[in-house]
């Protein structure tokens, strides 16, 4: 997702790919949008990958908006776009022409030359809500087609980390759209309470009384912008004279308080759950390519997921302690309430299904629930380990299934391949290819972390990895591996012994074994989940 500033850009932009499918859409809109702005001078352009990297952005220079024609409908027959009613069945779509046409006609100030780039950005930041604002007080009715488009202009990287830049940036996104009365108070209350647990109250009161100042602000008053931005950094502790960019998050971290408040945002918006909202972000990000081939599994690769999830249950059932269960009939302690239940139930002419006694018994002890995240490095060198990890992915999902555990697989390189996720048990395997890199192991262990829970949680927690250690960034992976273990996750490193290399980094807070073949690996990572299980 682009930054927001990116809405409002200089320069003349490429000619984009299909513009000629969508020229009628280009003309209707051209033809609309003196009505939204008042000026007689714009054009617009509609077509797939128009507005950059971004779903819409307006170009003062050539006096045209573009809008990404893939936020409208995937054909340009959905409707037509000469009629009034097209806009009920394309409301994104029409959202970022209102939003564009926002721009057009409210952002008519041009940053001064010479302003540090962070005071920019945060001007930016701050003419999304003021321009916003100003559309709707001139047009009462667009403020329903805005706020179709808020969640299009925002992304759960926008907060990838607690700090007060994301926070600020969070807060000038949404919480200023509610003084502009784009979104109500009851959209944001989880934004403000995420927001108000990193600043605190009187910082953001501070950011708050800075927006609202700027949705005063004349279209053409660029210098009172910019003083704006000048004592928002200094709200949130940054000189701009000393620190000239943006900042940018710290890839150590994980995503925190603010990215799940963010999400759960999104998430209402579309009418979907957080966790159908998240896997569908984690399945457009990181779904494994349709190159990689995939075979039905062999009848070892079924006998080895039968034989750990044997050696699972049993290390979960081997010593039995006294306990209590339900039963349907006596001898036990009568619990009257589940007596009434089945006696109901029997009244009503249906099978009892409440267990009114309560017996002693021997039962197997309590045991947490096994998350186990195995990351495989996907570089050249790791050639010999991808097949056997590949078949080591569908023999622990499946094995997972009979023995109340949660695993998944995730290949690092140029990309971040979620090979099998969580509560999935695949039919055939499907084998991984290797990369040209190892650009992507922090954010495979993220990944991970948002998978399983791995910071957090009652379960048994078990990071493996194979890899023999030739990694791009590895002062962040040690941050992470750190993190990891400190919350209580155990961190496996499985390293191939290759006596034609000399060996990779070596990371602190995680247990090392050299395993000289792909097999030795499969049974190391099965060995040990085996044995924390045992030990829980």
């Amino acid at each position: 997702m682009s930054h927001p500033h990116t809405h409002l850009r200089p320069g003349t932009p490429p000619p984009p790919a299909g513009a000629a499918d969508w020229r009628a859409w280009s003309q209707a809109w051209t033809q609309h949008v003196p009505l939204l702005t008042g000026r007689t001078d714009l054009t617009v352009l509609v077509a797939p990958g128009a507005a950059g990297d971004a779903p819409e952005c307006f170009y003062p220079a050539l006096n045209r908006i573009e809008v990404d024609a893939t936020y409208i409908a995937d054909s340009p027959d959905v409707t037509d776009p000469a009629k009034a009613r097209h806009k009920r069945l394309v409301p994104t779509g029409y959202g970022l022409l209102v939003h564009g046409a926002a721009h057009a006609a409210h952002s008519r100030w041009t940053t001064p030359p010479g302003t540090p780039p962070i005071l920019a950005t945060v001007a930016d930041l701050l003419e999304e809500s003021r321009a916003e604002g100003r559309q709707r007080a001139r047009r009462r009715g667009d403020r329903r087609w805005l706020r179709h488009v808020v969640t299009t202009l925002l992304h759960p990287d926008d907060a990838a980390v607690d700090d007060a830049w994301h926070a600020g940036q969070l807060a000038a996104l949404l919480l200023a759209r509610v003084d502009a009365r784009i979104v109500t108070s009851k959209d944001v209350r989880p934004i403000r309470a995420a927001v108000t647990g990193v600043l605190g109250r009187k910082r953001l009161r501070q950011l708050r009384d800075i927006w609202r100042e700027a949705h005063t602000c004349d279209d053409t008053d660029a210098d009172t912008m910019i003083c704006l931005a000048r004592r928002w950094c200094q709200v949130l502790d940054i000189d701009p004279d000393q620190q000239y960019d943006t900042p940018v998050p710290d890839a150590g971290l994980f995503p925190g308080r603010l990215a799940a408040a963010l999400v759960d945002y999104l998430a209402v918006a579309a009418g979907v759950t957080p966790a159908e909202y998240a896997t569908a972000l984690l399945a457009h990000r990181h779904s494994p390519p349709t190159e990689w081939d995939r075979t039905d599994p062999t009848e070892q690769e079924h006998r080895a997921a039968r034989d750990l999830a044997n050696r699972l249950r049993q290390t979960r059932t081997r010593h039995p302690e006294p306990g209590r269960r339900p039963s349907p009939i006596p001898p036990g302690r009568l619990r009257t309430r589940h007596a009434i239940t089945a006696d109901a139930q029997t009244a009503a002419g249906q099978m009892p299904t409440a267990a009114p006694w309560q017996q002693r018994t021997q039962l197997p002890p309590e045991k947490p629930r096994l998350h186990l995240a195995v990351l495989v490095d996907l570089s050249g060198s790791m050639a010999r380990y991808t097949q056997a990890m590949s078949s080591a992915a569908w023999i622990f999902a499946n094995a997972a299934r009979r023995a109340q555990a949660t695993t998944t697989t995730i290949g690092f390189g140029d990309r971040t391949t979620v090979l099998v996720p969580p509560r999935t048990y695949p039919r055939q395997v499907l084998h991984m290819r290797t990369e040209l890199a190892t650009a992507t192991f922090p954010e495979a262990v993220k990944v991970a972390d948002q998978l399983l829970d791995l910071r957090h949680g009652r379960a048994l927690r078990m990071l493996a990895v194979v890899s023999d250690g030739y990694l791009d960034d590895i002062p962040t992976g040690q941050q992470l591996v750190t993190t990891l273990h400190r919350a209580g996750c155990a961190v496996l490193w499985l390293h191939p012994a290759d006596p034609d290399q000399i060996w990779g980094h070596t990371f602190t807070h995680a247990t090392t074994l050299t395993v000289t073949d792909p097999t030795e690996a499969i049974a190391a990572i099965a060995d040990a989940a085996v044995t924390a299980l045992t030990q829980a």
